[in-house]
């Protein structure tokens, strides 16, 4: 599927770890907080793929539009940097693809959305992320995903072309941005998706139900 592969880059949430149940107690904090019943993991989870904006959305309806997102917003940030790695968890396959690509001498990255504020922490706290050639965030460049800097930035640091990469993402914007680095792209039809997603319309090269999948596309790399 995919040849002459000498990378691969992929998003944190939803593809590499699974944060929803510390990004969504995040949220349900805030609930609490102001004497609301707490909403069940199960609500949030679907929308964690899309940060801040998600979870005060399932969390109070609240929109980004919405006069007090902003104080809000930070108010959750407070929440999550208190508590990124207490329930987050790696996706079941991860460490072992993780270790086949070490093997075959092939890099590898993350290219998130999240802040440089939690994704340095967070990264730095497991240990898998020892040997990732690349971490980009969300604020590392001045456009963050769909657009395509940040991938191009991850290709830089690895000093390879776009072209000898590929991207692996559970979103849309995954999807778009790779495609629009010019990246071979990998839909992870485990992540959070969304209620409404349909990876099938994204427009990836392939897609994958499960992270050591994705090493059967690179057989013939």
């Amino acid at each position: 599927m995919f040849h002459d592969v000498r990378a691969v880059l992929f998003d944190l949430d939803g593809t590499l770890i699974d944060s929803a149940p510390d990004l969504g107690a995040a949220a349900d904090k805030m609930r609490t907080d102001r004497g609301l019943p707490s909403l069940p993991l199960e609500r949030y989870r679907p929308m964690a793929g899309a940060g801040a904006r998600g979870m005060l959305g399932e969390a109070f309806g609240m929109t980004p539009d919405h006069p007090d997102f902003p104080a809000w917003r930070e108010e959750f940030f407070v929440n999550y940097e208190s508590r990124m790695t207490e329930r987050t968890t790696i996706f079941e396959g991860v460490p072992e693809l993780v270790q086949q690509l070490l093997q075959r001498n092939l890099l590898w990255g993350v290219v998130t959305n999240k802040a440089a504020r939690f994704t340095e922490p967070l990264t730095r706290a497991i240990p898998l992320f020892e040997t990732a050639g690349a971490v980009v965030s969300g604020d590392t460049t001045p456009h963050a995903k769909p657009h395509p800097a940040p991938l191009l930035e991850a290709a830089s640091r690895l000093k390879l072309a776009p072209t000898q990469c590929i991207y692996v993402g559970d979103d849309e914007r995954d999807i778009l941005a790779g495609l629009a680095a010019g990246m071979g792209t990998v839909a992870a039809t485990y992540g959070y998706l969304g209620a409404k997603a349909d990876p099938g319309e994204w427009g990836a090269h392939a897609a994958i139900k499960s992270p050591t999948e994705l090493l059967q596309l690179l057989v013939h790399a």
